[in-house]
């Protein structure tokens, strides 16, 4: 296992790589990232819509999400909110900047086009029809409510959220062997699921799959609208998840191990 302090050095060089990467590469990774996140909140609703209570559903919804990021970061693509870390290279001047900054656009609007095509492609397909769509009024009532939140609360959570998905990424880099690899991941993901914080990737999918739900099958989705996806959510959750990624982890562990 690696040490904290080898972790470090060893994401100084993947950052700096991903900082390098051609557009066209990082943008169709960025898709590539969205759709594994968005597969993996589909397989969490679809685990737990009838679950028997509110808490039990989470429980099951964490067991069953962490499967995207596995699948990021072992199959290969590049999520937004991991790429929060690509902070700590800047900040060794081992990376641009303006690197960091093209990548996190490029990822970002790529991870979106992902998450949309899942949202679009289920929809569509009737998959929300499980279970006498309760998976449909499932997935509208998690629209509705993320499109509803307050900028503080967006804001928190986000901050939260992307401590722990860049703690289940820093994690990974101490395992070589895909076991390891995988329970490192899993569980910081399992946390933040079940503590309820905001993933604005996540969120690229989980709104639209209640607006596209809403339309195909006829069900009433009040106050979700393209306003409460863009401005209400994703605004302060990003906002949140670079403070929560770049700052709270990236910088700390940078402070902590590699500035001289």
């Amino acid at each position: 296992m690696k040490s904290p302090a080898e972790i470090a050095a060893t994401y100084e060089s993947v950052g700096k790589g991903k900082t390098e990467l051609p557009a066209l590469k990082t943008f169709l990774l960025g898709i590539l990232a969205g759709v594994y996140i968005a597969l993996g909140g589909l397989g969490s609703q679809i685990a737990s819509c009838t679950a028997a209570d509110p808490s039990s559903a989470r429980m099951i919804s964490s067991v069953v999400f962490p499967i995207g990021l596995f699948m990021v970061l072992v199959g290969g693509a590049e999520l937004f909110t991991g790429n929060c870390l690509i902070f700590i290279p800047v900040l060794s001047g081992k990376a641009k900047l303006s690197g960091m900054l093209k990548n996190w656009v490029l990822v970002y609007f790529g991870n979106m086009v992902g998450g949309f095509l899942i949202a679009l492609i289920a929809s569509t397909s009737h998959i929300y029809s499980f279970a006498n769509n309760a998976l449909a009024e499932s997935v509208i009532s998690t629209a509705v409510t993320k499109a509803n939140i307050s900028f503080s609360d967006g804001l928190l959570r986000g901050i939260l959220c992307n401590v722990l998905v860049c703690l289940a990424v820093w994690c990974s880099f101490s395992a070589d062997e895909i076991a390891g690899k995988v329970l490192a991941l899993w569980l910081p993901v399992m946390l933040f699921i079940i503590c309820g914080f905001e993933h604005c990737i996540a969120n690229m999918y989980f709104i639209p799959a209640g607006m596209l739900t809403s339309a195909v099958y006829g069900l009433p989705a009040d106050g979700l609208s393209l306003f409460g996806f863009f401005v209400t959510n994703l605004i302060p959750v990003t906002i949140g998840n670079i403070i929560g990624g770049a700052v709270c982890v990236g910088a700390m562990y940078y402070t902590i191990y590699l500035k001289k």
